[in-house]
């Protein structure tokens, strides 16, 4: 493998192209490791950042690629229908919380959250009432596009330096209740409080549901997502549950607002969605905001990716869902809790850690400083792991399947990763 290629041509995430970080190359994966080429074996704690829930080369996903290639790989959507679309979106009306319904297919989860914020557009201009501002939590994360990045925290988040050159929207506090602490419901008054003094001008609020995820890894009290609901509800405000990191099992139910026995206007999934198989994502609204954009001047949504509900990944998204539907994969994920309870306090007593937490197949260890993320990378290769921290966030989100002598390998590399940090 042409590494020194790599090092000199390819921008990776998140890097500098004048200090690049080291990149690993990985030759293959199977089951629950991904292989170097010289053969290292990593045990993959990030689930290939949280969308590989199912570990790698699955038999049934592998096959339903191999089928579907056989009879198209690609055909536009406009126009057009087939069955790999059809089957998953009745998959996806059966699965999520009703009244979702009308399900829009398209191509990330930075698009899914773009295709929801035009939806809430379009639904009040629609009514006759153009609204151009959404109300958001401090310390979010909804994606790298532009409007993405307009409703992601603009000062604790990879996105601050776009400061000024995005849509100025509303951000209310972010909860301070954790989610097994005992709730207070003065939690809630600064969302409150901004709702109510903007209803002019808002068009929908737009939060990830429980879990808020790169913007900080805070796992909140499902009372608060629950008065967020009803607030919107008296006062007519629509809500968006952006689901991409938290849909499809990662919390220990099969949607993070069912924590809090709510469902959304409108809801953006993605990652997990293909099992991490390719790149594909979904907006979800109920059928009144359908109908209310549609009605509009436009006579449509304003919205249509070239690559919108590709058979290929809808083929493999399908296979992926029926792999959750045939699997117990509740217990799974309550299991990997279960030990995750049991193994990360300790590392409270590490003089740099600041705090853990953990949610289903979450785990977080929070530090007083970031991470040299060169440093401690190095160390989980060499304990054989894959973990991929960021600031002061040392965190893992496994594959389900994976057993309990495996998750303690991951938390016990964090835990001498960080100790020779220290």
């Amino acid at each position: 493998m042409d590494i020194a290629f790599d090092r000199d041509h390819i921008w990776h995430p998140y890097t500098s192209t004048l200090n690049p970080l080291t990149c690993y190359p990985v030759s293959r994966a199977e089951g629950m490791h991904l292989y170097l080429e010289d053969g290292t074996a990593l045990l993959d704690g990030m689930s290939s950042w949280w969308a590989a829930i199912h570990g790698y080369n699955h038999p049934a996903l592998n096959q339903a690629v191999t089928d579907q290639l056989g009879k198209m790989s690609h055909v536009m959507f406009g126009g057009i229908t087939h069955d790999p679309a059809i089957n998953l979106c009745k998959k996806l009306v059966a699965m999520t919380p009703a009244p979702l319904e009308k399900v829009f297919l398209c191509d990330s989860g930075s698009i899914s959250v773009e295709v929801a914020l035009k939806m809430a557009l379009q639904y009040w201009h629609a009514k006759g009432q153009p609204k151009s501002t959404f109300l958001t939590l401090r310390h979010g994360y909804h994606g790298d596009s532009f409007a993405a990045m307009s409703v992601t925290d603009p000062d604790n988040s990879m996105h601050k330096l776009y400061k000024g050159f995005l849509p100025e929207h509303i951000f209310a506090d972010s909860p301070e209740c954790g989610f097994y602490d005992e709730w207070n419901e003065a939690d809630i008054s600064d969302f409150k409080h901004k709702l109510e003094t903007n209803l002019d001008k808002i068009a929908a609020v737009i939060l990830e549901p429980i879990v808020q995820g790169a913007g900080g890894m805070r796992i909140y009290h499902p009372i608060y997502l629950k008065r967020v609901r009803e607030l919107c509800d008296e006062h007519s405000v629509l809500l968006i549950c952006d689901e991409i990191a938290t849909g499809f099992g990662r919390t220990g139910k099969l949607f993070a607002c069912e924590h809090a026995g709510i469902s959304p206007d409108i809801m953006c999934l993605g990652k997990a969605l293909t099992g991490g198989y390719m790149t594909m994502a979904a907006t979800i609204a109920t059928k009144h905001v359908a109908d209310t954009v549609c009605s509009g001047e436009a006579g449509c949504f304003m919205h249509g990716p070239t690559f919108m509900g590709n058979p290929l990944a809808s083929a493999v998204a399908n296979a992926s869902l029926q792999l959750l539907i045939d699997t117990p994969w509740q217990d799974k994920v309550l299991g990997i809790e279960k030990h995750l309870s049991d193994m990360l306090p300790e590392l409270n007593d590490l003089d740099c850690v600041k705090d853990v937490r953990w949610l289903g197949a979450i785990g977080v260890v929070e530090t007083h400083q970031s991470v040299n993320v060169e440093t401690i990378q190095k160390h989980f290769v060499k304990a054989g792991v894959w973990i991929r921290p960021f600031g002061r966030l040392v965190y893992i989100m496994p594959p389900y399947d994976m057993n309990n002598v495996q998750l303690k390998q991951l938390v016990d590399a964090i835990k001498n990763a960080l100790m020779a940090q220290m």
